[in-house]
């Protein structure tokens, strides 16, 4: 069976190889689609929306981010920060000849969209925010600092899926086993030595943890704001700890044209596979062509 996506490379501004799976003609005439992860997944977390939106007649771009997955890690654990993932998509999108898209970002995903909002909004046709907000709720970046970064390998996937389940049960408490393995097998890989461990450099947690409450990027309002004004779709997990019902009811107030999806059974994050949440997906798209 042929491959729904192609894979490609970039090159970061500071000399990085960099992984990317294309679906979808590049010569559609539809709005390009650019799918951006979380701090510790990969673009096998868009492995069943991607294709999805690629039968619609999008070009759909799913970036591997430096030090995940397929794409190099670097030597310099500074470079792990919002700014400069940022500054390696700009780059992916000057190769590729992409002016103008629709961003769906999860998490630091988000992050990255509304930052790029803020200083690019000509750039962004539409967004998708999943999970996450201009405030960030300080109990999730707790939870995220008690298992960023502790390594950790597995003999089999019924292990590493058992161990995910320990970890994020209470994120969703509707996952079976089935969908465990799901994500063990995103967010995992086989190693030489036949072990499972998770697809990203450790040395990500190195400024995640130095950055005290500034784990995020400080005062993402204005970034929301230049969001406000097109299409935009926002999507909460009813249990997350990272975007709080607070800061989503802000977020409405400031963006009162956008659609909201509240994944009542999801934590940090909702997988974006979601019956009500494809459908929200594919509405936003419709209104951008």
């Amino acid at each position: 069976m042929e491959s729904e996506f192609s894979e490609r490379s970039w090159q970061s501004p500071d000399g990085l190889e960099l992984y990317f799976r294309e679906y979808g003609a590049e010569n559609g005439d539809k709005t390009p689609v650019v799918c951006l992860h979380g701090l510790t997944r990969n673009s096998r977390d868009f492995e069943g929306l991607a294709p999805h939106i690629a039968k619609q007649g999008h070009r759909v771009i799913v970036p591997d981010m430096r030090g995940r997955g397929k794409s190099a890690y670097s030597d310099d654990s500074a470079s792990y920060a919002v700014p400069t993932y940022i500054g390696d998509v700009m780059a992916l999108l000057e190769q590729e000849g992409i002016e103008r898209y629709v961003s769906i970002g999860t998490s630091m995903g988000g992050l990255m969209t509304m930052l790029i909002a803020q200083f690019a909004p000509h750039r962004i046709a539409g967004a998708v925010i999943n999970d996450i907000g201009p405030a960030v709720d300080p109990t999730g970046i707790e939870k995220i600092r008690t298992y960023l970064g502790k390594g950790g390998s597995y003999p089999t996937w019924m292990h590493a899926a058992r161990s995910l389940e320990e970890v994020h049960g209470d994120s969703h408490p509707s996952f079976d086993t089935n969908d465990w393995i799901t994500m063990a097998k995103r967010s995992m890989t086989l190693c030489t030595n036949g072990r499972i461990a998770f697809d990203y450099d450790m040395k990500i947690a190195e400024p995640f943890n130095d950055a005290d409450e500034n784990a995020v990027p400080p005062d993402l309002w204005p970034g929301f704001e230049a969001l406000a004004a097109k299409p935009l779709l926002v999507v909460r997990g009813g249990i997350s700890a990272i975007l709080s019902a607070d800061t989503l009811v802000e977020m409405q107030k400031r963006a009162p044209n956008a659609d909201t999806v509240v994944v009542p059974d999801a934590g940090h994050a909702p997988t974006l596979d979601e019956p009500e949440v494809r459908s929200a997906i594919d509405a936003l798209l419709a209104s951008v062509g």
